[in-house]
């Protein structure tokens, strides 16, 4: 998931992104309105993470273009705790949910995942791949019962295609999963890291469509 820090407080948003990062997330930060803008037109973000109260103006007037695009990131707006009528603004214009600053950054993933599960109309965060198990709500992956040890890295690929699984992934989608402004990536990156959790959770588990990208495969048969 590669989410998009609206914040112009550098160091709350040092915290956040550090946690997130741990967590095997790729954040960008965007200080004002104008970087936002900017970045919500080059990638496809998965989330939003929006302060309300920016030096060049209202966090709200991001709302409409983030509602106009083709597939709409989650969008939790980020506000002071008097500011009952920001809350009360950002839910109607579009927002998914809010969060009270100072907040933890633990609260902030729970309600990330929570509002993911609610798109997905899944009550459960465990998807079921044959004999594998995936927990997105612990971040853990399972064979047979057995835990299953991933890098970061492998973690935020597999967390893309297992938050949507019924959908093909293209590499663009899945690239911007693994890294955000100012990384550097060979163009080979993506396929090394397909191989390395296709070794790991079983080679029919992520199949590959031709032209078209990957997606997760529920077939039981990992000797393919």
């Amino acid at each position: 998931m590669r989410i998009l820090l609206v914040e112009d407080d550098s160091a709350l948003a040092d915290a956040v992104c550090s946690y997130l990062l741990a967590k095997a997330f790729v954040v960008d930060v965007a200080p004002s309105l104008a970087d936002a803008r900017g970045a919500l037109l080059s990638v496809q973000y998965a989330a939003v993470l929006l302060d309300l109260h920016l030096g060049d103006g209202d966090g709200l007037s991001l709302l409409p273009q983030i509602r106009a695009l083709p597939e709409r990131p989650i969008v939790i707006v980020l506000t002071a705790r008097d500011q009952v009528t920001d809350r009360i603004r950002g839910l109607d214009a579009g927002a998914d949910d809010y969060l009270i600053k100072p907040y933890d950054p633990a609260e902030l993933l729970a309600r990330l995942r929570a509002v993911e599960r609610r798109r997905s109309s899944s009550s459960s965060p465990v998807l079921h791949l044959g004999t594998l198990e995936i927990d997105l709500a612990h971040d853990m992956v399972r064979k047979d019962g057995s835990p299953i040890t991933l890098t970061q890295k492998e973690w935020a690929l597999l967390r893309v295609m297992a938050t949507r699984p019924e959908r093909i992934h293209t590499r663009e989608n899945l690239a911007d999963a693994l890294y955000g402004f100012g990384d550097e990536a060979d163009s080979n990156t993506l396929e090394v890291f397909i191989s390395r959790l296709r070794r790991k959770l079983g080679r029919s588990h992520i199949q590959t469509l031709r032209g078209l990208g990957y997606r997760l495969s529920f077939s039981a048969d990992d000797d393919e």
